[in-house]
């Protein structure tokens, strides 16, 4: 046991640990610490006079919290956007889906202690369907926004069935993941394991199966290597494996566009982009039938409430809370930053706003030596920002911007900083 930490008095839990991390002198209000506790960090937090402790690492990829940005309450990741509340733990904006574990501080005699427990993250608790309630909710598809909305019913002691409907062979995966590495396994792509949904009886009913039981055939792991004609029109399609199918259409999805057209016939509204219309509850214009993620076109706080579609995990997993919050009529609008990520040659470039219309462009850094901050510029303020190896700057102005204050021009401009903390 290394010096200054004990064991918990008997009576306590036994794998718990209590040890001296610093002088109260050592932390200011707004100001983070890793701490060690018995070589486990623990991000130590000095709001308004109070200590709070959590854990270190973001419970989406395990960033340090520590390098990310502090306003308030809340901590956000600086790879990812993540955000969490440093006095619950909570997550309150995503990628991710567990919160941080918090920890017990106490302050004697000027030092600060801080009881662990070697836990990584947490699970919020989530209750089960009961028998006898009979209310259904349908989500339709298997991403994200699916899966987030699913979990906080449960979280919010919905006692209904929940059922999840997806084309996908596997659970709601990490989908992201496969645009960065292309030789995982699909066990290391799961968000949760199956026995997740069955502990909280979530169903999940995988492979849209009914298209199979109508004679619909899918060649999955095949390519299409030719396609033979004749007299102008299509004959056959040849795949990668040898087989030669006889066809009369061939139909290549190429790009990106909403998959509403199950909707067809129905009064669902949808826009010019096929794009399902919903408010900032997530709600269609048919009561009891809600829209989220990249399938809808939403109302971004951001932009005063400007319709946009924007394809994007973090986006899709906030849609999806909020969309079971106002199914339990717990009245939530959504007000989410869009935050962005890519890697490129080993290089993480990050971007949160909504830049559509920017009429100018204010580097920071150089972009020659691949490091450099940018901010979009709309109206005199910045409406969007991107980075590269400039961390924590975008999760910082992430921040401000879902604080609803406006960065202007000005400070964009200005060689001093400090208002983004840098």
């Amino acid at each position: 046991m290394s010096q200054g930490q004990s064991q918990v008095p008997t009576g306590q839990d036994q794998d718990e640990v209590t040890g001296m991390v610093c002088l109260e002198s050592d932390l200011q209000d707004g100001q983070m610490k890793e701490v060690e506790v018995e070589e486990q960090k623990i991000l130590l937090i000095r709001t308004q006079g109070q200590y709070s402790a959590v854990g270190s690492k973001c419970s989406h990829y395990g960033a340090p919290l520590i390098k990310g940005a502090l306003f308030g309450d809340r901590v956000r990741c600086p790879f990812h956007g993540a955000c969490y509340n440093v006095k619950t733990g909570d997550i309150e904006e995503y990628p991710g889906l567990d919160c941080l574990p918090t920890y017990k501080v106490k302050v004697e005699d000027g030092e600060v202690y801080v009881s662990s427990l070697n836990v990584y993250k947490r699970v919020k608790e989530m209750s089960c369907r009961v028998p006898g309630v009979n209310h259904i909710i349908l989500l339709i598809g298997g991403g994200p926004a699916s899966l987030l909305c699913a979990e906080t019913l449960r979280q919010n002691h919905y006692e209904g069935r929940i059922i999840i409907v997806t084309k996908d062979t596997l659970p709601p995966i990490d989908k992201p993941k496969l645009s960065k590495a292309m030789h995982l396994d699909s066990a290391s792509l799961l968000l949760r394991p199956m026995d997740f949904f069955q502990q909280h009886d979530i169903e999940l009913w995988t492979q849209k199966k009914m298209l199979e039981e109508n004679k619909v055939t899918f060649y999955m792991n095949d390519e299409v290597v030719e396609i033979r004609g004749q007299n102008g029109k299509v004959k056959e399609v040849v795949l990668k494996s040898g087989a030669v199918l006889k066809t009369d259409v061939v139909i290549a999805g190429i790009g990106v566009i909403p998959n509403s057209d199950f909707l067809k016939g129905s009064s669902v509204e949808v826009d010019s982009r096929k794009a399902v219309i919903i408010d900032k509850f997530m709600r269609t214009n048919i009561p009891d039938v809600f829209g989220a993620g990249d399938v809808t076109s939403f109302p971004l706080a951001l932009r005063k409430d400007q319709r946009v579609n924007i394809g994007h995990w973090q986006l899709a997993s906030a849609h999806g809370r909020v969309a079971a919050l106002n199914m339990l009529q717990k009245q939530t609008e959504i007000v989410s930053v869009p935050f962005f990520w890519t890697v490129l040659l080993g290089k993480s470039i990050r971007y949160t706003g909504y830049a559509e219309g920017y009429t100018e462009i204010i580097y920071k850094g150089k972009v020659e030596e691949r490091k450099f901050l940018a901010f979009y510029i709309k109206d005199d303020q910045v409406v969007a920002a991107a980075s590269l190896m400039f961390d924590p700057a975008v999760a910082r102005v992430a921040e401000i911007m879902s604080n609803g204050q406006v960065i202007t021009k000005a400070q964009a401009q200005s060689d001093d900083l400090s208002w983004l903390q840098m």
